[in-house]
């Protein structure tokens, strides 16, 4: 228990500290923007895959009964994580997070301006609700809280960057996931990002149920249905 709140530590820190702008700044222009994202992704890829071995390492301590509806919320949620993590990052987003730059944003801003964060609650919170042990409850609510939490600290951060261009920059997206394409603030919208994200989406989707999840986590989704 002790290592996995310790890889989570590190998790977060790895994804608070360098979103400080002053920090990020200072990075990119030590390391150049192209390397700075490299080394950034494959420290986030190993402090993630520690938290993973470590969580796999806790004993299982049950808190609530599992049931088989439970498993369609993760084959709803986890998928539309994937989808909104990928988007988000592939696409242009001046207003959250994303690894390239521009001032025009991609479609995936029409559905939310915070596509990663919103991805990484989905995809937790889906995973949550089956697994019902302390360490599930630590691991993968400890994630949705972060993004979670995340969500106002980068809109306080955009407003602030933006000044007076904020309104103008939001007026065709919004915070909550889909609140703009419903409320008739904007229409549906497609890029290559988008259409890109939604087949890779499908290809790792197809990839885990066939038996990727398994050999990665020990345990077959399939299985609980």
């Amino acid at each position: 228990m002790i290592e996995l709140l310790a890889a989570l530590a590190l998790f977060v820190a790895l994804h608070s500290i360098p979103a400080v702008p002053s920090v990020r700044g200072k990075l990119v222009a030590a390391m150049g923007r192209p390397a700075y994202f490299g080394v950034y992704s494959l420290v986030s890829l190993a402090a993630l895959g520690w938290v993973f071995h470590a969580a796999l390492m806790v004993d299982y301590i049950p808190l609530w009964d599992t049931a088989p509806w439970q498993a369609h919320v993760t084959f709803l949620a986890a998928p539309l994580g994937v989808f909104f993590v990928l988007a988000g990052l592939c696409s242009v987003n001046p207003l959250s997070i994303s690894v390239r730059q521009g001032e025009k944003a991609g479609a995936i801003v029409t559905i939310t301006r915070h596509p990663v964060l919103w991805g990484f609650l989905f995809w937790s919170a889906g995973h949550l609700v089956p697994n019902g042990d302390l360490r599930s409850l630590i691991l993968f609510g400890g994630f949705a809280l972060f993004s979670l939490g995340g969500i106002p600290m980068i809109e306080k951060r955009a407003r602030k960057r933006l000044g007076s261009g904020w309104g103008e920059a939001t007026a065709r997206t919004s915070s909550i996931p889909f609140a703009a394409l419903l409320s008739g603030k904007v229409r549906p919208a497609f890029d290559a990002p988008l259409l890109v994200a939604a087949a890779l989406t499908g290809l790792i989707t197809w990839w885990l149920l066939a038996g990727g999840h398994a050999a990665l986590f020990g345990a077959d989704p399939m299985l609980y249905m």
